[in-house]
Parts: C-alpha cells; sequence; structure tokens
C-alpha cells in the first residue's frame, strides 16, 4: 500500500492486516513518521518507479491499493507538485502492474465531477469537466486505469469516494475537511466555525464503510464488474447545518458558525450533492452500515477516547 500514513491508509493498513495476516500486508509511506497511523514496512517516493518495482519484487506482492495522493485544496496550492505525485505516481505503479502482474486499487473522487456535471443523483457514466488540478488527475487516473486494463489486462478496479470522515488522523487538506474538524471542535471548545457555507450539501462517508468498499470491491468476481474504474460511491448526503444538528443531539449546548474560504467553496461547489451509486449496489453489493446520526455518534465517542475527553460531561 502506497500512502500507508494517510486519512484512508492508516484504518486500511490494520484492516488488511486483520483479514490478510500482518506478515501479508506491506505498507509504504513517503515519511517515516506516521501521525496516528501504522508503521511503515518501508519508506517508498511513487515518483521513482524503479523503487516501486523493488518492493514489489523483494515482498513478492500480488495487490497494490495506491493511495499515495495530494489532496484538493494541497493540490490547488501547488499544481505542479500534484501532477507528479498523483499522476506520474499512478502510472509508475500501473507499468509495474502490468510488468508484474499485480491487481490495482485506484481511489477516484466526487472531485472527479465538475461543475456542467448534473449535481443530484449523478449517474455512474455522465460528464466529467472538473475545474481542480485534483479532480483533472482523478478523472485521469480513470481513465488510465481503463487503459491499462483493456489493453494490457491489468486487473484495476476503484471507487469515486465521497468526502470521508475518520478520527484517527488529522485532516490532509481536503475540501471536505470541516466533517473531521467540527467533532473535535465540538468536543474542546462546544462551538466550530465552518469554512463552507450554510446549504453546501455533499455526499459523505465514514471510514470504515470507505475501507470495508475498498476490501470488497477488490474481493468481487471480476465477471461482476461492469464498470471497473470508477464506481460512484455514497453513504449520506449532509450540508453543515445537519452535522450540526445531529451533533447538538448529542451536545445539546454545541454552536456551528461560518466564515469564508472562497477557494474551498469554490472547489465545494462545481462538485456533485449527490452521486447515485446504484451500480455499485447492483454489481459488488455495496451496503453503507453508518448514516449521519451513526456517523457522529462513532465520530464523539472514538475523538474522546482519543483526546481523553469525558464526551458525558459535554451533554
Amino acid at each position: 500500500m502506497t500512502g500507508a500514513t494517510g486519512q484512508i491508509g492508516s484504518e486500511l493498513v490494520p484492516a488488511l492486516q486483520k483479514r490478510y495476516g500482518a506478515e501479508n500486508v506491506v505498507a509504504a509511506g513517503h515519511s517515516r513518521k506516521p501521525t496516528g497511523g501504522p508503521e511503515l514496512s518501508l519508506q517508498l517516493d511513487v515518483c521513482d518507479a524503479s523503487a516501486i518495482g523493488g518492493a514489489v519484487q523483494k515482498y513478492e506482492i500480488d495487490t497494490i491499493f495506491h493511495l499515495a495522493a495530494l489532496l484538493s485544496v494541497v493540490a490547488e496550492e501547488n499544481p505542479q507538485l500534484a501532477w507528479r505525485v498523483n499522476m506520474d505516481g499512478l502510472f509508475n505503479v500501473l507499468e509495474v502492474c502490468r510488468e508484474q502482474g499485480c491487481a490495482l486499487f485506484f481511489p477516484s473522487s466526487i472531485g472527479a465531477f465538475g461543475a456542467s456535471t448534473p449535481p443530484e443523483n449523478t449517474p455512474q457514466e455522465t460528464i466529467q469537466r472538473p475545474e481542480t488540478i485534483y479532480g483533472i488527475c482523478k478523472v485521469s487516473g480513470e481513465l488510465l486505469c481503463d487503459y491499462y486494463h483493456t489493453r494490457y489486462g491489468v486487473d484495476a478496479r476503484g471507487v469515486r469516494f465521497p468526502g470521508l470522515i475518520s478520527y484517527l488522523t488529522v485532516p490532509g487538506g481536503g475540501t471536505t475537511d470541516y466533517a473531521v474538524e467540527i467533532f473535535s471542535a465540538a468536543l474542546r471548545e462546544n462551538t466550530y466555525v465552518c469554512f463552507l457555507k450554510e446549504g453546501t450539501r455533499l455526499d459523505m462517508m465514514y471510514m470504515d464503510d470507505a475501507v470495508r468498499a475498498a476490501i470488497e470491491l477488490m474481493e468481487a468476481p471480476a465477471e461482476s464488474l461492469q464498470h471497473r474504474n470508477a464506481y460512484n460511491l455514497s453513504a449520506f448526503c449532509a450540508a453543515p447545518e445537519d452535522f450540526a444538528a445531529a451533533i447538538q443531539e448529542e451536545l445539546p449546548g454545541f454552536l456551528i458558525g461560518y466564515r469564508d474560504d472562497p477557494l474551498r467553496q469554490k472547489i465545494a461547489d462545481s462538485w456533485p450533492r449527490h452521486i447515485d451509486d446504484s451500480a455499485a449496489r447492483r454489481d459488488w453489493g455495496w451496503r453503507e452500515r453508518y448514516d449521519l446520526s451513526a456517523t457522529v455518534k462513532a465520530m464523539l465517542a472514538g475523538l474522546s477516547e482519543k483526546l481523553k475527553l469525558d464526551l458525558k460531561s459535554h451533554r
């Protein structure tokens, strides 16, 4: 797994270790200093193709979960670096998969869509004209993975993740980071000032569901997959005020405010409000387990334990 200490990798690595055995999961990252995530098996720069190939040979890898990437806001601040990491890195991984017969999981995103995409019940196959370098890399990555499957037979599969919510790692520069920050602010200060406007509805998902989705897709029979790259995926749709209302059910004194963040708001406004994930439900049996209420309860419980705060004292 590349990007093993990132938001997804920090929880996907232990899930894979539990399922397949710790000795069968190789966690690779650019830094050897994980912040709450798993210990790295090796340090790896995805822009170094020979290093990827060498690691695959050394550890006899048969499947790569390629998670190394710059997220939306960080990518906009350095588009050139974003292209090198997000696209050159993916190309290097795909070449290794072609040469050494590895299967590949590549996470795309609702960021692969744009303002001209139908915003409600966004179809599995629709117009994709993203307006950010992050989105351009994601839609390009989807096409590249499809090409390597049809041209070379690489077993490449992926999903379009919505905003992901987790308490294990700190936010990493994404447009939906408010849906993580809001919980620690609620527990520590009983208030939060959101960088997205009230009414900004986006698809969201609790990390447990995201991890399970990645594993289930990679284990699905190949003959059942009509799309491969990249399946629309959603769990629930929510705006900042919906999170606030659900938190207030648990912490009655919680208050939310709003501030202007033009970059994040512009990105969020270009994304769909809600996507149609019926193809994933049909082809490989996708079903979410966490709705908004269950996510809020899990986040508050998990964060209060992590931060050593008494959740009951806030009620």
